[in-house]
């Protein structure tokens, strides 16, 4: 009985081992331009190695347009195995044509069809689609000859663009192919794209506007005023050429294939919160962003500027030009006067941080006071003078002179005189303050001020009575006023007929004697002369009060 071989015996380890050669032999064969599913595994300067659920790896050649990362899936082809075993992948999705017919087919039906490039050749490459063919530099899809030589050795999808089977030249294209599949990867990326949408890009190149943003095979505009709520920003402080970014969809024009995104919508717009951040009359620090000829803008954080007019520059200045007080990039200080954050401004002052001078005005400048200053100008309705801390006062043409009619302050005065003024009026709401020259000249009561004293006994004729006083005439321009008593109701002689001469000649003899009274009643009558004790004497009022005697 002859006995079977065992399983572990050395024969028929050697059988399963021819077995398993043989079968791998065929499945490599029958495989051959099967497409599977692989996982690239290691990335060498010339190969990628992908693991295709075999015994051995798959190579591909490395492309080095393409970014290749361990762990990526990606579909291939097989294409046959090399000495050492390996698969010979491909990524190109068609097949090389095995004879003549099959390229007189591609090339009828404009068909695209893979090759090999052999080498480089003089004003192009070597191609092996089948036959040798020869490809145009300008057709390869390559600008640079050191690319060109790259691809050497791998396998490339093609076009038939000339055929002569007679001479055996055939001249392929693969620019076409590459152009083809770029339409056809931005149409697919065009579609896919939603307004609204956040997506990823890389920035592809700057203007003056914006940048252009690569989304994957279509290109969108980032326009500068979308980049950041900060204004007077040039695209390259925000973005760099060849940068990942993250941008909004804001709007898509499918007609004219234009899309249009957006940077600062990722942020909230800070001008949501301004109302509430920046209250009237709070203080508050900010750089000047831009200085303009009616102000300056101050950026008080990125997105949200306020404008300090030239009328709330300064105090004392005028005709401010702004690039005398702020440069651009100063860091000031400034109020809030204002704010509408539906309209985005801010309205600031600058000014208000210094102290307003007019604060002390009513202190310093009282109705009254006397004040030394120089005449800054003059025009034809009076005088300014400098007070200085920013207060001017004004001399009105009629309260300059009290000698002549003037009829431009010219006559009186010139600029850079100094003049003392009386203060006569102020209004601290309109910021005026009036002054007076003449005011401050001696006049007839101010002599008479100057010549009795308080107690003393004069005379003097009534010049009007009313409601229990009387203005009493005491000289040429001098009048008093004069509380009455009650009026006597005896029936007294009136002399209000004396003829004016005879009064006067009578008042005059008064004034010198300081003798009694002329009235025959005591019943105070216009025209009287009467005796008057001087109660108080004001000189900086120019007022006189006296009691009957």
């Amino acid at each position: 009985m002859t006995q079977s071989k065992s399983s572990d015996s050395p024969e028929a380890s050697a059988e399963g081992s021819f077995g398993e050669i043989l079968s791998e032999f065929e499945q490599a064969h029958h495989t051959e331009g099967q497409r599977v599913e692989g996982t690239v595994v290691s990335v060498t300067p010339e190969l990628v190695f992908i693991d295709i659920g075999r015994k051995m790896d798959g190579v591909l050649p490395r492309d080095p347009a393409q970014e290749w990362k361990t762990g990526a899936k990606l579909l291939v082809s097989i294409r046959g195995r090399d000495e050492q075993g390996n698969y010979l992948l491909s990524t190109v999705r068609v097949e090389t044509p095995r004879d003549w017919s099959g390229l007189e087919a591609a090339y009828a039906n404009k068909r695209t069809i893979a090759g090999t490039v052999l080498e480089v050749v003089k004003g192009g490459l070597r191609v092996d689609v089948g036959v040798r063919a020869f490809m145009p530099a300008s057709r390869s899809g390559i600008r640079e000859l050191a690319e060109m030589e790259k691809l050497v050795g791998q396998e490339i999808e093609c076009r038939i663009t000339k055929l002569d089977t007679a001479t055996e030249d055939v001249v392929v294209d693969r620019r076409v192919v590459l152009e083809e599949r770029e339409r056809a990867a931005r149409e697919e990326a065009f579609a896919r794209i939603e307004e609204g949408a956040l997506v990823r890009g890389t920035v592809r190149s700057l203007t003056d506007f914006g940048a252009f943003v690569d989304l994957g095979g279509v290109d969108g505009l980032l326009h500068v005023s979308d980049m950041s709520y900060s204004r007077a920003l040039k695209p390259g402080d925000v973005v760099s050429v060849g940068e990942s970014i993250e941008v909004k969809v804001l709007k898509i024009n499918r007609e004219a294939r234009k899309i249009a995104l957006g940077l600062k919508q990722l942020n909230p717009d800070p001008w949501t919160a301004a109302a509430e951040k920046y209250s009237q009359g709070a203080r508050v620090k900010g750089k000047v962003a831009r200085v303009a000829d009616f102000g300056a803008f101050v950026e008080l954080e990125p997105g949200v500027e306020g404008l300090i007019h030239v009328s709330e520059m300064s105090w004392s200045k005028k005709n401010v030009k702004p690039a005398d007080i702020l440069k651009t990039g100063e860091v000031v200080e400034v109020v809030v006067l204002g704010v509408n954050a539906a309209d985005r401004r801010i309205a600031l002052g600058l000014k208000q941080t210094l102290g307003d001078p007019w604060e002390d005005v009513l202190r310093k400048y009282p109705v009254g006071a006397v004040v030394e200053a120089p005449v800054t100008s003059l025009a034809k309705f009076g005088a300014f003078v400098d007070l200085g801390d920013g207060i001017e006062g004004m001399i009105h043409i009629g309260d300059i002179s009290r000698e002549k009619r003037l009829n431009h302050p010219n006559e009186a005065l010139k600029v850079g005189e100094k003049v003392r003024a009386q203060v006569l009026e102020i209004d601290r709401e309109r910021r005026r303050l009036r002054l007076g020259i003449k005011q401050l000249e001696p006049t007839s009561i101010d002599e008479y001020i100057g010549e009795h004293q308080t107690g003393e006994v004069v005379s003097g004729r009534l010049a009007d009575v009313s409601a229990g006083r009387a203005k009493v005439e005491l000289g040429e321009g001098v009048f008093a006023q004069c509380k009455l008593p009650e009026p006597r109701q005896e029936d007294a002689a009136s002399t209000s007929g004396t003829d004016l001469s005879t009064l006067t000649a009578m008042l005059q003899q008064k004034w010198k004697s300081g003798g009694g009274n002329v009235a025959v009643s005591d019943s105070p009558r216009v025209g009287q002369i009467r005796s008057f004790r001087i109660l108080s004497l004001d000189p900086g009022q120019k007022k006189i009060e006296l009691e009957l005697i």
